[in-house]
């Protein structure tokens, strides 16, 4: 069949997972309904009812108390309530050198010293350089995620926040990219407050989740009508919050079968080798789902460009910066910044059948024979 008569497989569920089939009918469901939570009537209850139960369900995926979770319009926010939630208790600002800029340029904003801890030549954070400026500086507030959004690496949270807590610090975590992807549990990870997206997971884009700690109590960014336990005003998104419930629930349900993409990530991944990539993060503990290939010479944006054209839809690195021409900086920090430029991210998620990947290495493997062929020169 011609390329172009086949339907575009989609491996970028690290950028944006598509919607699910029942999420869809549940926020056409509570956009039919309508109301307002807040209103006392019949309606506005409905619409409460919506609200609670996808909190049961969202905080059930983190191990959270219900009342420890609140709605929030996505990821980043998220982290900015979480990041504020403990500025009156610390001096210092510890933030891990691969961190999304939602959390790294927040930081930087909040008006208290940071510092970046380095990671390992596989992206994981250096645990002794960590001990040694929790042990300067003053009270500290870490801010580590939990699995890297570019290459997958999976951060060591409890041996980190056991560090933390032993200093009287605060840690903050993105788990972002991981919830969903690999069992997710806030007390037993040990962090302070914890950032979650819905739209990772097949829910709708405009709503995220900030789970915090027994003890923690997170400050309003604003004033207003004190919903969400007074610390998050505005009226709630009460479909997107339905259908990231939903999201949610499919998702916890889903745990299991997802530790299956592991084996199509690994034979990929020797494959894509053996036709001249590096794997950035092979070695350490890496979310099942996501592949970060790096080719030498051949630059991002053309691999992008090569294998949509083929119909294979992927990301150079970060969602947020795979439309600019700039080199990785995860890679960068990783120490591999000769690699920074011609990196490549492949993820699966909740519709990715096993034939995807054999499609996105079949075009992955012509395009990077067809560039040695070109500049064998460039890659040595």
């Amino acid at each position: 069949m011609p390329v172009a008569h086949r339907p575009p497989v989609y491996l970028d569920y690290a950028a944006s997972a598509p919607v699910r089939p029942e999420v869809r009918e549940a926020v056409r469901a509570a956009l039919e309904a309508g109301g307002n939570p807040s209103s006392v009537h019949a309606t506005g209850r409905k619409a409460r009812e919506r609200v609670e139960a996808a909190r049961t369900r969202v905080s059930a995926l983190v191990g959270a108390a219900t009342e420890r979770l609140i709605f929030t319009s996505g990821g980043a926010e998220a982290n900015a309530l979480g990041l504020a939630a403990h500025l009156a208790d610390i001096d210092q600002i510890l933030v891990g050198a691969t961190e999304h800029e939602a959390v790294s340029e927040t930081a930087l904003r909040l008006g208290l010293p940071v510092r970046i801890l380095p990671v390992t030549a596989t992206g994981v954070v250096d645990l002794q350089a960590l001990q040694d400026a929790l042990a300067t500086g003053g009270r500290a507030l870490v801010a580590l995620m939990l699995a890297n959004n570019e290459t997958g690496v999976i951060h060591p949270i409890s041996e980190v926040a056991a560090m933390v807590r032993q200093l009287g610090g605060r840690l903050h975590v993105d788990a972002v990219q991981a919830v969903g992807k690999i069992a997710v549990d806030i007390d037993g990870l040990g962090a302070h407050t914890l950032a979650i997206s819905s739209h990772k997971l097949g829910g709708p884009q405009g709503a995220g989740a900030l789970a915090f700690a027994e003890g923690v109590k997170p400050k309003p960014l604003w004033g207003g009508g004190g919903q969400e336990f007074g610390l998050r005003s505005g009226t709630e998104n009460t479909p997107a919050i339905r259908g990231f419930g939903v999201a949610a629930d499919m998702a916890h349900q889903d745990l299991a079968r997802f530790e299956g993409h592991a084996a199509a990530r690994d034979a990929t991944a020797l494959a894509a080798k053996a036709s001249g990539a590096v794997v950035l993060g092979e070695g350490a503990p890496r979310l099942p789902n996501l592949l970060c290939l790096a080719c030498p010479g051949w630059e991002s944006m053309r691999q992008v460009m090569r294998l949509d054209l083929d119909g294979v839809q992927v990301s150079a690195g970060a969602a947020c910066a795979s439309g600019k021409v700039r080199p990785s900086r995860v890679v960068e920090a990783m120490g591999a910044g000769r690699l920074a430029p011609f990196v490549l991210r492949v993820s699966s998620g909740w519709a990715t059948e096993p034939n995807d990947w054999k499609r996105f290495l079949e075009v992955y493997r012509d395009g990077a024979a067809r560039h040695l062929s070109r500049a064998p020169a460039e890659v040595n």
